[in-house]
């Protein structure tokens, strides 16, 4: 806590995405298409306080990546050349347990596909349809939430 003027600044070690001036969310893209991580680039950083720290265009790529760079949360998609999203995630999760990871994906969330996800270390899975939808999901891992659109039936059986 610096007091050396007199005002207390605690707020400055709370990330911004908390209200805080502090640190930034680093976050790192993984998708094989250009489009599509020069797309989330500019919808994430529009958000304040939140900055892509990376991008990776294959699996193998993504968990290199991540064991480099340390991103507070990773945008995977799923079908990538080399090592698929979930098969990537089994692989960071395993190391990076603490990076928050979310699923992309271009087919719709079933509840096979959302299990899969979380058990391979994912904390939430959205479709690429809206940009709004991954902002949601991203500002509710953040928030230690988790995106599985599981029914609830499914999800007892």
């Amino acid at each position: 806590m610096d007091t050396t003027d007199g005002n207390s600044t605690w707020w400055s070690a709370i990330p911004a995405f908390l209200g805080g001036e502090g640190m930034s969310v680093r976050i790192l893209i993984a998708d094989d298409d250009v489009s599509i991580r020069y797309l989330l680039r500019r919808i994430l950083e529009e958000r304040p306080g939140w900055v892509v720290c990376g991008e990776a265009a294959n699996g193998n790529d993504a968990v290199a990546k991540i064991k480099q760079l340390s991103p507070d949360l990773a945008i995977i998609d799923l079908a990538m050349p080399d090592k698929n999203g979930i098969e990537a995630a089994r692989q960071i999760f395993a190391s990076s347990p603490l990076t928050a990871m979310l699923l992309l994906t271009v087919q719709e969330v079933s509840t096979e596909l959302a299990r899969a996800a979380r058990d391979a270390g994912f904390r939430g899975a959205v479709t690429k349809g809206s940009g709004r939808e991954v902002v949601v999901a991203v500002e509710t891992l953040l928030n230690q939430g988790t995106v599985f659109k599981i029914e609830e039936s499914a999800e007892r059986a």
